[in-house]
């Protein structure tokens, strides 16, 4: 693992700079990417003007508060390409979401926006100990998911050798491994964890492979996990940060001698924390909704965009720029369980206590006699799948959530290899509950 004096070779002079000169930097950036997408959107043309706002209105940083947010719907409502600020003929890539919630939302690139992009990939994997030279194993889907690609852009773009795997066939993931001896792996943390279930299957000792550096990102996970995976490794996991309708992954990443947080890209993206009920812009350091405003996108700039991660932003601390705090989870993805608040993540942080037991899970909401039920579907480590262990493991699983959390939850521990696994972002909770 990486010495905690590690300095990273090369920083940009920007990720130094001064705290004014950072704003400077954003204030200019801001009122041409204001002006870009009111020119050239005639979405944000419409919302500007509703507000009653125009870009010369944005005088200050803090004056964006007074322009309206852009959510997930209003790009639903665009589709395929009514957001795009461009000529279609200067539109050079186009990546898209799952979809599976709606219409899915499409981002187009223009080629200075890729450019941009592999750049800060390139910048995010520096920060996580990455050198040119090192070989990346990308383990993140290629296609319309922006993952792929965006890692390998910039892995490439740092001078990298890049082994494109992509996901799924995890068995050919830990041969190519193996084989190919990669420095680096880019993957969803869940995934890390099934590639390490057939590291295990195959009765091969994890901490011996040539894997160094994980960048783990696409959906929220906690800082018991990343120990399960480092002490499992004997690497280093660091959690990058993005999304899509932003640009992809690389618009945060956490530096490897700190991992104390995400390193907002900040010459690029303006981040911040709103109320999610209110919409109200919340203090450094008060936690709240994350919201980007893009400074320098041309195919598709977006205007504080509500992403529905919930995080907090803190001091730069290895670099000059924001730190925002580990995703906790979603808006979207909160539980409201007999009054109380809950989270996946609080879940997995109590399941990664329990050494007899795997961390692969999934939640099941029910609702019996008007009440609503928790069912936790766990897994049991192979060395403790006997039905003692089991019952003791599932009893203290319950103490914990019960006692750290404030809900009771039924817990079903089944078999090693019970819990589906997910080449790409893991399918935490499954709603049960009559609609309506």
């Amino acid at each position: 693992m990486i010495d905690a004096s590690y300095v990273p070779f090369g920083l940009e002079p920007i990720e130094q700079a001064s705290r004014d000169e950072i704003a400077a930097l954003q204030l200019d950036r801001l009122r041409w990417s204001l002006r870009h997408a009111y020119d050239n959107v005639a979405a944000y043309r419409q919302k500007f003007e509703a507000a009653g706002v125009r870009p010369d209105d944005l005088r200050q940083l803090s004056d964006l508060a007074r322009f309206p947010f852009t959510t997930k719907q209003d790009l639903r409502e665009h589709y395929p390409f009514g957001m795009f600020a461009v000529p279609q003929e200067n539109i050079v890539r186009i990546h898209a979401s799952s979809g599976t919630t709606g219409k899915p939302t499409v981002v187009g690139y223009t080629r200075r926006d890729i450019d941009t992009w592999s750049d800060l990939m390139a910048r995010s994997i520096r920060a996580s100990g990455g050198k040119p030279g090192m070989k990346v194993h990308v383990a993140y889907g290629y296609g319309l998911f922006t993952g792929g690609l965006g890692a390998h852009y910039g892995a490439e773009r740092l001078g990298c050798s890049v082994i494109p795997v992509s996901g799924g066939m995890t068995e050919r993931q830990v041969q190519l491994i193996l084989d190919f001896e990669p420095d680096i792996i880019m993957v969803t943390p869940s995934y890390m964890l099934a590639i390490l279930d057939e590291f295990r299957a195959k009765k091969l000792d994890a901490r011996k492979s040539s894997l160094k550096i994980g960048i783990f990102g696409a959906e929220p996970w906690t800082n018991s996990m990343r120990s399960e995976i480092e002490d499992s490794f004997a690497m280093d996991a660091v959690d990058i940060y993005g999304l899509s309708e932003v640009m992809g992954p690389g618009v945060a990443n956490e530096c490897v001698e700190t991992k104390d947080g995400l390193h907002v890209w900040e010459d690029h993206f303006f981040p911040e924390i709103i109320d999610p009920r209110s919409g109200k812009v919340l203090a450094d350091g008060e936690r709240g909704e994350l919201v980007f405003t893009s400074l320098t996108k041309e195919g598709m700039p977006v205007v504080r965009y509500r992403t529905r991660d919930l995080t907090r932003l803190l001091p730069g601390t290895a670099r000059s720029m924001r730190r925002m705090e580990k995703v906790t989870g979603r808006s979207d993805d909160m539980m409201i369980v007999r009054g109380v608040n809950v989270f996946p993540t609080q879940i997995e942080e109590q399941l990664l206590r329990c050494t007899g037991l795997a961390p692969h899970y999934q939640i099941e909401l029910r609702r019996e006699q008007r009440l609503d039920v928790v069912r936790l579907l766990v897994e049991a480590r192979p060395s403790h799948a006997d039905e003692a262990s089991r019952a003791a493991q599932a009893a203290a699983l319950a103490a914990h959530i019960r006692n750290n959390i404030g809900v009771g939850v039924e817990i079903v521990v089944g078999d090693p290899g019970n819990i589906e696994r997910s080449a790409g972002k893991a399918r935490r909770v499954v709603d049960l509950r009559p609609k309506g």
